[in-house]
C-alpha cells in the first residue's frame, strides 16, 4: 500500500529527524523551511545540523526541501515542528505557529491531518489554531484532522532519539487520533499512548519539563545552601541516589539551557494566569535557576581573592558555548548570560567549543589555556572532562570553575589551584 506524502513545517532540530525517519519508513516527505541554505545542505544530502543520526541517514533518503508553501497542496500530512519561544519579557510568542497554521489554511487540501509537534500550552489547538481554520471556511473534523504529538528529541543523546522514543497522542476526534497514531506507529519503534483529547496531549510536554525544571532548581538551591554547610551536594546526590525507590537524582550546574526546560514552563504559567491559578512553585523554580549565571560568577570573585586577583581585567577562558555536552546547540545557553556577566566585570574573556568553533574566540584549548589566568567550564563537553590538572598547572592556570561538576577536583586542588565547583567541597 502506498503510503501518504508528508509535509514537515520547520527543519529544526525537531522537524529534521522527523522528516529523515519518515523518508526512512518510506513516506514521500517535503521539507518547508524558510532558510535557503538550509534547504540547499539538505537537497545535497548534508545535515545542516550536527547530529550522528542525520549525518548517517539523511545522504540515505530523498528530503525535498523548499520554501515554497505551495508543496503542502501536495499532502496528506502536515507537521509543524517550528519554534516556540519567549519574549524579553519571558511571555509565549506563538508567532511562528500561526505562520505555519496560515500557510496551511493557504493551500489547503481538503481531508488533510494536520498535526502539531511544536510545545503549546494546554487549549491552543482549541483556542487559536481550530479557529483559524474555522474563520477561513474549515471545519475541523469535515474538511481536516487535527492532532497533536508534542516533539520528544534529545540532541547528542547515543540511546534515546527519533526513531525509538515513545510518544502520545491527542486529537479533535477518533478518526484523526488513529490517523496519527497510524503514522507514528509507522516510524517510531517504540510505544504510542493515545490520550483521550488534545487539551491532554498538549499538556504532557509542559509536565515533563517543568518537572525537570523543577528537580533541577531543588538541587541548584541545594548546592547554594550546602556550600554555606560545607557539605558536598554531589556525594550528598550520589548517595540519596542509592535509595532504589521514590528518588530520582538531578544535578547543580551553572544554568539551565536549550529551548525546553527554560521556555516551556513559561507557557503553563502563562495560560494558567488567563484560567484564574498561580503557578508559585513553577515560577520559583525559574527563578532558582535563572539565578545560577550570577551564583557561578560570584563563586568565580571569591576563587580569584583566594590568589588576591581582581576580576576586573583578569582573562578568563570560558569552555563550552552550546547548553549541554556534544552538540552546537545555543538555544537559551545560560553561557550567554555568563560571558555578559564577565564583560560587565570587566573581565577579558576567551571562550572555545570544540562544536560552536565559529563563535569561539580562539582556535582550540592550548591556546585559550596559554592565554588564560582562570578557567569556567560552561559546557561539559567530552573533551573537556579529560582536561587533566597537569593541563592546566603548567600553562599557569590559577583558578578553576567547574560548572558541570566534571572535572577531577582532588588533582587540580592538589596542583595548587583554587578550584571551585557548584556546591562542592
Amino acid at each position: 500500500m502506498k503510503k501518504e506524502k508528508v509535509c514537515i513545517i520547520g527543519l529544526g532540530y525537531v522537524g529534521l529527524p522527523l522528516a529523515v525517519q519518515a523518508a526512512l519508513r518510506g513516506y514521500e516527505v517535503y521539507g518547508l523551511d524558510n532558510d535557503k541554505e538550509k534547504i540547499r545542505k539538505i537537497n545535497s544530502g548534508k545535515s545542516p545540523i550536527k547530529e550522528d543520526f542525520l549525518d548517517i541517514n539523511l545522504p540515505k533518503v530523498n528530503i525535498h526541501a523548499t520554501a515554497d508553501p505551495k508543496v503542502i497542496k501536495k499532502c496528506d500530512i502536515s507537521i509543524v515542528c517550528v519554534p516556540t519561544p519567549i519574549d524579553e519579557k519571558k511571555l509565549p510568542d506563538l508567532t511562528p505557529v500561526k505562520g505555519a497554521i496560515e500557510a496551511i489554511i493557504q493551500n489547503f487540501k481538503k481531508g488533510q491531518l494536520v498535526i502539531i509537534e511544536s510545545t503549546i500550552n494546554p487549549g491552543v489547538c482549541e483556542e487559536m489554531i481550530e479557529p483559524m481554520f474555522k474563520e477561513a471556511g474549515k471545519i475541523v473534523n469535515k474538511d481536516y484532522h487535527l492532532a497533536h504529538c508534542p516533539e520528544r528529541i534529545n540532541p547528542g543523546d547515543p540511546k534515546w532519539n527519533v526513531t525509538n522514543i515513545n510518544r502520545v497522542v491527542g486529537a479533535f476526534d477518533k478518526k484523526g487520533l488513529q490517523w496519527a497514531a497510524d503514522f507514528y506507529e509507522n516510524i517510531v519503534d517504540g510505544q504510542i499512548m493515545q490520550m483521550s483529547s488534545i487539551r491532554e496531549a498538549e499538556a504532557v510536554k509542559i509536565v515533563e519539563n517543568s518537572f525537570r525544571d523543577i528537580n533541577i532548581a531543588f538541587v541548584n538551591e541545594l548546592a547554594k545552601s550546602f556550600d554555606k554547610m560545607g557539605i558536598d551536594v554531589v556525594e550528598a546526590i550520589k548517595g540519596a541516589a542509592t535509595k532504589p525507590f521514590s528518588f530520582m537524582p538531578h544535578w547543580p550546574s551553572c544554568g539551565v539551557g536549550g529551548h525546553c526546560i527554560p521556555v516551556d514552563p513559561y507557557y503553563l504559567i502563562e495560560r494558567a494566569k488567563l484560567s484564574g491559578f498561580d503557578h508559585e512553585f513553577m515560577k520559583i523554580a525559574r527563578k532558582v535557576n535563572l539565578s545560577m549565571p550570577e551564583y557561578t560568577i560570584e563563586l568565580l570573585q571569591d576563587a580569584l581573592n583566594e590568589v588576591k586577583m581582581p576580576l576586573n581585567g583578569t582573562t578568563v577562558g570560558v569552555l563550552g558555548l552550546s547548553y549541554k555536552a556534544n552538540v552546537s546547540d545555543l538555544r537559551e545557553s545560560p553561557v550567554k548570560e555568563l560571558i555578559k556577566l564577565l564583560k560587565e566585570n570587566k573581565a577579558n574573556v576567551l571562550t572555545f567549543d570544540p562544536y560552536v568553533t565559529d563563535k569561539s574566540t580562539v582556535k582550540n584549548l592550548s591556546e585559550l589555556f596559554k592565554k588564560s589566568d582562570a578557567i569556567l567550564l560552561a559546557t561539559d563537553h567530552t573533551e573537556f572532562k579529560k582536561i587533566s590538572s597537569e593541563d592546566l598547572k603548567k600553562n599557569g592556570i590559577k583558578v578553576v570553575i567547574d560548572g558541570k561538576n566534571c572535572l577531577d577536583k582532588e588533582s587540580i586542588k592538589e596542583s595548587g589551584m583554587v578550584y571551585k565547583g557548584i556546591g562542592r567541597r
